[in-house]
């Protein structure tokens, strides 16, 4: 709605005034179109600048925040996401970004220019394009000022801002923008007198308001990114040695290696695991195999992308292997401990999640008592019911391998996933919820996204099973009959309850359902339904086409030839692509190797495998990077899922509130 602010009027008569000096710059060169709202009226969000001296087009100061996903230290990162977006989805700009990177991924680089290190912590201050910024509690935003519309052509542009501690007043080039830095929780008015030859001054005003959304992601796999390492592992074509189960010293199998690996590749030449470490795959935070790649992080980054006069400060907390009770109140077993000098102690644990996001909600209130969070991302449950035990279930078919797994507790069943499904899921998000409401105020600003089947493919039906995509072990075959069982129950009863659980329905209690209500996402489980781990398409990378064999026959038996080239297709493992488009959103066992092939770090001492060549490590390195998790680009049709609901509860999915632009009377 238009009011009339009596700044501006004071404004205007301050621009008769003697200009004076002030810390008022033009803008550098944009590469990235400028995506700001229309001055007057307002225009929807993201929609494109008009041209400076469009015709028919008011002459109007549009805006924009830049650098406005706060994780990231360098506008460079950010500015690849806006060319990259164009009115695409998220899951279109993915795949768009892959095929830039050649497969390689874009997060390789990003993930050292954050405002949060490799062991999580969050840097304070942080350095954001040369400026030392408090990440939890901003003070100013950068933005960008720009005439736009029927300017005339040499037009001079003098400037005034006042966002309450006096004018400031600077004369360009109309054709240049302007940066300065709002103050944040305070509007900001920019008001610009505009001169051409003989023509009467033009004067046009609007208000800058930054609001900036403080956002956290807490979950499990699902929710930290799992299977998709910011900068995955590099393989060589040579063959690297692995144990069976039970066996003489003499039954092995060989699979690629690490490149740049220069220890024992053969079973009889052991070597440590400080050497083969340092070549692993990278994550933002290896302890919880945090990726920028997940729904969580895009969402969070799209909403940025696609809003330009906000910013977001976004705290992922998510947590591969976490349950309710382990993880979100209570710490966990660390997923794996990030490569470090030799000696190092790895401590095997990480913090619980809602403690670490209590003392950041306190740690920024005590800075700014206004700051409040204003939005969570939650995934979790699926550990909660064994959910890797039915897939350990799914996949490990040969007897030795299913005896010693079903005695150590590995192979979950349906009937007991049921069993926890009913007993400890409803207190557990009691309890949740009990926990939240103090940090989000209404449960609304809770979004649950939920999870997606990832046995599915060819219209819904469930993956026909066999050994495609699981041959990267020799125990490992996905039976049709099993693999049934546990899609039919994680379609027609464990997604159903996780839907109930956050809208306090069919029988779920609630203390008051209204109020307790979470928003729940669940619009990308229909896509998913095409794109399943079995899914193939023409279209799939070359390599994957050519080595991965849709008969499970993609590695060779023969220990002599497989040491020097364990790949039947002939061609270097190093040519695999983590980051291409494919059919399946969902990492096979294979992609689980060849994009990560984690090393246990993580696990208790009596857990850990005895060298880097025995069964454990050769089944984990299979598994433990991520295997039947979403890929970056199931990540992406996840987000997008998400983002409409985010933007409805922080309703930015109308007109970005603070923008109140106003012509000043001549």
């Amino acid at each position: 709605m238009a009011r009339t602010p009596v700044r501006l009027i004071v404004l205007a008569a301050l621009l008769a005034a003697a200009p004076a000096a002030l810390p008022v710059q033009p803008a550098a060169a944009q590469t990235a179109p400028v995506a700001v709202e229309q001055s007057a009226p307002v225009a929807a969000q993201g929609a494109p600048a008009a041209a400076q001296g469009a015709p028919d087009v008011p002459m109007q100061i549009s805006w924009e925040v830049r650098n406005r996903f706060r994780l990231f230290r360098e506008e460079r990162d950010f500015l690849l996401h806006t060319d990259g977006a164009h009115g695409r989805s998220i899951l279109a700009s993915e795949q768009a970004l892959e095929l830039q990177s050649d497969g390689r991924g874009w997060a390789r680089n990003t993930v050292n220019r954050l405002c949060i290190d490799l062991l999580g912590r969050v840097s304070e201050p942080c350095t954001r394009d040369n400026i030392k910024e408090s990440y939890l509690t901003p003070t100013e935003h950068p933005v960008t000022l720009r005439l736009t519309g029927q300017v005339p052509v040499g037009a001079t542009c003098a400037w005034t801002l006042d966002d309450g501690d006096g004018p400031r007043l600077s004369t360009f080039d109309c054709a240049e923008p302007v940066n300065f830095r709002a103050r944040y929780g305070r509007p900001t008015v920019a008001s610009v007198e505009v001169s051409s030859g003989p023509d009467a001054p033009q004067r046009v005003a609007t208000e800058v308001m930054v609001r900036d959304f403080f956002i956290a992601g807490l979950g499990d796999s699902i929710a930290s990114g799992e299977g998709n390492p910011d900068r995955p592992i590099a393989l060589s074509d040579e063959g690297f040695c692995f144990r069976f189960y039970l066996s003489s010293a003499s039954a092995q199998y060989y699979r690629p290696s690490r490149a740049g690996y220069k220890g024992g590749r053969a079973c009889e030449a052991p070597d440590t695991v400080q050497n083969w470490q340092r070549q692993s795959a990278l994550w933002f935070n290896s302890a919880c195999h945090r990726s920028l790649y997940s729904y969580q992080t895009r969402t969070a980054l799209a909403l940025a992308v696609q809003h330009p006069h906000i910013a977001v400060t976004y705290l992922p907390l998510a947590c591969t292997g976490a349950t309710i009770a382990d993880g979100l109140f209570g710490s966990q077993r660390a997923r794996e401990c990030p490569p470090t000098k030799a000696g190092a102690r790895c401590s095997g644990t990480v913090s619980a999640q809602l403690a670490e996001l209590r003392e950041a909600v306190s740690a920024a209130k005590r800075r700014q008592p206004e700051r409040s969070l204003d939005l969570v991302l939650l995934s979790v449950g699926a550990n909660d019911i064994n959910f890797s035990g039915l897939v350990a279930d799914v996949i490990v078919d040969t007897s030795t391998e299913r005896a010693l797994f079903r005695r150590s507790g590995v192979l979950g069943s349906v009937d007991d996933s049921r069993a926890a499904m009913a007993r400890d899921l409803p207190q557990g998000f009691a309890k949740l919820r009990e926990a939240l409401k103090p940090l989000v105020g209404d449960m609304s600003r809770v979004v649950y996204v939920s999870y997606a089947n990832p046995t599915l493919a060819e219209g819904g039906a469930p993956c026909p099973g066999g050994r495609a995509g699981f041959d990267i072990h020799p125990s490992f075959n996905a039976r049709p009959q099993r693999l049934a069982n546990v899609s039919d129950y994680v379609q027609n009863e464990f997604l159903p309850q996780l839907k109930a659980l956050a809208l306090c329905q069919s029988g779920i209690l609630c203390r008051d359902p209204a109020a307790d209500r979470m928003t729940f996402v669940d619009a990308h489980q229909a896509a998913f339904a095409n794109h399943g781990f079995c899914a193939r398409a023409p279209t799939d990378p070359e390599f994957d086409q050519a080595c991965f064999s849709a008969t499970g026959e993609s590695f060779d038996p023969d220990i002599v030839a497989a040491a020097s080239q364990p790949m039947l297709c002939g061609r270097s493992a190093g040519e695999y692509r983590a980051y291409l488009p494919r059919a399946r959103w969902i990492r096979d066992a294979n992609d689980s190797y060849f994009a990560a092939m984690t090393y246990p770090g993580g696990l208790p001492a009596s857990s850990q495998p005895t060298d880097i060549h025995d069964a454990t490590w050769g089944v984990l390195s299979a598994v433990y990077g991520g295997a039947v998790h979403p890929s970056a680009e199931g990540h992406a049709a996840m987000a997008d899922a998400a983002l409409p609901a985010v933007a409805s509860v922080l309703q930015l999915d109308a007109v970005e509130s603070g923008v109140s632009p106003e012509p000043v009377a001549r």
